[in-house]
């Protein structure tokens, strides 16, 4: 039997408008980049490095993150995001990621944990 193909790196590049400020979402009181849109892009990362691994009727799901956001980023700055896979055993897979300025300035830091889920199983638990 052969092992599982590991889950591959992923960058994504996203331009904070309006709606992502911490103002928007809720988060604070500044036009700056809200940390809850930047954890949402980190999870899109991650999500998008294990698409390659999930079979029809499956997803996944994250089960722990760790964040530090140490840079604030204006509206119409270019936030760079990356998810490297760090850890994976079975359907557990844990990605270090980071998200960077196009200047190369460190805007966060973290690790994010994701589970792969059988769909139909995962929803029925909510029943």
């Amino acid at each position: 039997m052969t092992a599982p193909a590991p889950a591959t790196p992923v960058e994504l590049t996203f331009t904070v408008t309006e709606a992502d400020t911490a103002v928007a979402l809720g988060s604070g009181s500044l036009l700056v980049l809200g940390t809850p849109r930047l954890l949402a892009w980190c999870e899109a990362a991650t999500c998008a490095s294990l698409e390659p691994l999930t079979r029809e009727r499956q997803t996944s799901v994250g089960t722990r993150v760790d964040l530090q956001h140490s840079a604030a980023s204006a509206v119409g700055a270019t936030v760079i995001v990356t998810a490297d896979p760090a850890y994976a055993d079975g359907r557990l897979h844990r990605f270090r990621v980071s998200a960077r300025h196009s200047d190369g300035k460190v805007v966060a830091t973290g690790e994010i944990t994701r589970v792969i889920v059988d769909t139909d199983r995962f929803l029925a638990r909510l029943s």
